[in-house]
């Protein structure tokens, strides 16, 4: 929070974590507890190929949903009854450029949830724009979070020559995990403020079964309070899980699914990995492929150096067929 909120000056922030590990919730905090306008752009939404429609019809939203706090920038801007409308065609027409030097009036934050989601055929308008802003718009920050840190680093660009933003300065606030106290401190006031008393014993399994991620020990929580049991919410989290997966997969499930099966099981080398794959396709696999597909479930914050990053998706992992 203090990192944040000491560095809103800058001109552009990632807030980085794994799912589930609350950088949302931390960035909404962040936003309410400075005095400074902020929208907040949700990009989780966004279909893979979204076209330049689904682009302005995204930051309209989220411009109007930050309304009542913009009011005073918004001149020149069209504004329908309660909902702000972006041309890109047209005589109202407006460039992501000349939207943001008009939002740049006076100090103000955009925030992209999830931005990694917009990587794609449109990216380079939105990128232009953010690179623009950076160099010219004093009074703009932009915030950016994402669960899939390789990915968002790629969309940002910097080391990218081709990329708009290249060479450009951002700073990174890195989400990690709770600690077991902090976990157990964390349940323990969550229950209290339902009035339950919850053994330690079961705070402890908790923890060690969710491995401190806020997002699944609220899940946890909320769900225990319902009188759901430990195990049972264990099977829940994991079905979860497993449909997430089959969802970021979904491009080539067979052989993605293969490798998280491997590491589920605990291979933890590449040869381990390639073998295991071979055996059970009846085929071979070209080592570029299987480099590309750990590279790419690294990007995408499921493993790091051959073990997953959240304990459930491990589990889940182990059911993919």
């Amino acid at each position: 929070m203090d990192e944040i909120k000491g560095n809103v000056g800058r001109p552009l922030i990632l807030i980085t974590g794994i799912r589930r590990i609350g950088k949302t919730s931390v960035l909404k905090v962040a936003l309410n507890e400075v005095d400074i306008p902020a929208v907040i752009v949700d990009a989780r939404g966004l279909r893979r190929n979204y076209s330049r429609a689904d682009l302005y019809r995204l930051i309209a939203h989220g411009l109007t949903s930050s309304l009542d706090k913009l009011r005073d920038l918004i001149s020149g801007i069209r504004v329908m009854g309660l909902e702000v409308e972006l041309s890109w065609r047209g005589r109202d027409s407006l460039s992501l450029i000349e939207l943001f030097d008009k939002l740049n009036e006076r100090k103000i934050i955009i925030a992209i949830d999830e931005a990694q989601r917009l990587r794609g055929p449109q990216s380079n308008e939105l990128k232009d724009a953010l690179a623009h802003s950076y160099d010219y718009n004093r009074n703009i920050t932009f915030i950016l979070t994402g669960s899939e840190a390789g990915l968002l680093h790629d969309f940002v660009g910097v080391e990218d020559a081709s990329s708009p933003l290249y060479g450009r300065f951002y700073f990174e606030v890195k989400l990690d995990r709770l600690s077991r106290d902090q976990s157990i401190d964390f349940l323990s006031k969550g229950f209290e403020q339902l009035n339950l008393r919850v053994s330690e014993e079961v705070l402890e399994r908790a923890y060690e079964e969710f491995d401190g991620i806020p997002g699944w020990l609220t899940f946890f929580g909320n769900a225990y309070s319902s009188g759901i049991s430990l195990e049972r919410i264990k099977i829940m989290a994991v079905r979860t899980a497993l449909e997430e997966l089959k969802n970021m997969i979904r491009d080539n499930p067979r052989r993605y699914g293969l490798v998280l099966r491997a590491i589920a099981e605990g291979k933890r080398s590449w040869s381990d990995i390639k073998e295991y794959v071979e055996e059970r396709e009846g085929s071979t696999i070209s080592s570029s492929v299987l480099s590309n597909i750990i590279r790419n479930l690294e990007d995408m914050s499921v493993i790091s150096r051959y073990e997953f990053l959240d304990p459930v998706y491990r589990e889940a992992a182990k059911l993919l067929e």
